[in-house]
């Protein structure tokens, strides 16, 4: 019988932080994040890749990070992972349970990273190493971080690829990752992430490359994956459809920061921004009419390099007003733990009704 998850737990983690002089603190966040900021400086000028995130996360929680490409959501990801080249310049706070992870020694951050925060990448193949078999690559993470024998770590390997949907796992743990189908491999790259109980996912884009029937199983499997390790995951996505099924809060982001955050309900039925409206009129919805058409949300992100002074949504505002172009809006209180960013709240649901027709709106 394979292991239980307490019993491959051990504390020689723990305790080497602890004789550094770091130790987690009782009742902190999971997760979080203060007015983080990461720059790259480049021959054209300096990328304003982030600018100022926060947030926090709880046990148990989903918090989806969406936007469109560009918008800093997997910047943030590996920024907060620790795994952002030398050349990024990031300021401001990582903490987990307490204890500040920028700056953090990478051998201490090495003994945090995959076993108490764990990370699924959008390509698989990225995270697989093609010339090793799957079950290697499971037993390697767990034997990274555990001290337990090869035959114990294989039999966990096995366990894990039943727990996320993979047939026939006692035979598939000697496949290698060109052998699985697309969503097979994203299911093993889950298996990896969850295989040492971690308290943090972060999942970047994982179901982006799949068709929809793959997506909802590999989803499925994500969830279980968390329910079981007690997880409180970060879901970076643009896919809103996988946020309403999935996440308890979420975190707009347009040009490396912040705009609207709050509930998902908040979100799909109150937004405040005309950019998060922007991006549920451009989803499928059941109550769309045969006939009618997606409205993509026109225009282009503002370059990073060199940002407009005011508000850098207001190019593509149908709610702009020359004030708009004056000064960037700070992240306003709209409601119980729903903020938003924008000098014209008292008009977006208006904006909603037109755009978006029979969703519930608050004035």
């Amino acid at each position: 019988m394979a292991p239980e998850p307490e019993q491959l737990a051990t504390p020689e983690a723990q305790v080497d932080l602890e004789a550094e002089g770091i130790s987690a603190q009782d009742g902190a966040p999971l997760l979080e994040v203060t007015d983080l900021t990461v720059d790259f400086p480049t021959d054209d000028g300096v990328v304003h890749a982030v600018r100022g995130v926060s947030f926090q996360l709880v046990e148990g929680e989903v918090l989806a990070i969406v936007g469109e490409s560009g918008s800093g959501k997997s910047v943030t990801s590996l920024a907060i992972m620790g795994l952002l080249g030398k050349s990024a310049r990031i300021s401001g706070s990582v903490k987990y349970r307490g204890v500040e992870l920028l700056g953090m020694k990478p051998r201490h951050l090495a003994k945090i990273r995959g076993r108490q925060l764990s990370m699924v990448f959008q390509d698989p193949m990225t995270s697989l190493n093609p010339v090793y078999r799957v079950g290697w690559q499971l037993a390697e993470a767990i034997r990274a971080h555990h001290k337990v024998s090869k035959k114990a770590a294989m039999e966990r390997s096995v366990e894990l690829l039943r727990m996320v949907g993979i047939p026939n796992p006692e035979d598939r743990v000697r496949s290698y990752p060109h052998e699985f189908s697309g969503g097979m491999r994203q299911r093993t790259v889950i298996a990896i992430a969850v295989a040492n109980n971690p308290d943090v996912i972060i999942a970047d884009e994982p179901t982006t490359a799949l068709d929809v029937t793959v997506q909802a199983q590999v989803l499925e499997s994500m969830e279980e994956a968390r329910r079981r390790s007690g997880a409180g995951m970060v879901l970076i996505t643009h896919d809103l459809g996988v946020v309403a099924g999935t996440a308890d809060k979420v975190l707009v982001m347009y040009a490396g920061r912040p705009v609207e955050f709050g509930s998902v309900d908040d979100i799909f039925y109150r937004p405040r921004m005309p950019y998060t409206v922007g991006l549920l009129g451009a989803m499928p919805r059941l109550a769309t009419e045969a006939s009618g058409k997606l409205v993509p949300v026109p225009g282009s992100p503002p370059s990073l390099i060199n940002l407009p002074p005011g508000c850098p949504f207001s190019s593509r505002c149908p709610l702009a007003e020359p004030a708009c172009d004056e000064a960037e809006p700070d992240l306003t209180q709209v409601g119980a733990g729903h903020r938003a960013a924008c000098r014209r709240i008292d008009a977006v649901p208006a904006l909603v009704k037109e755009r978006l027709g029979n969703v519930e709106t608050v004035a």
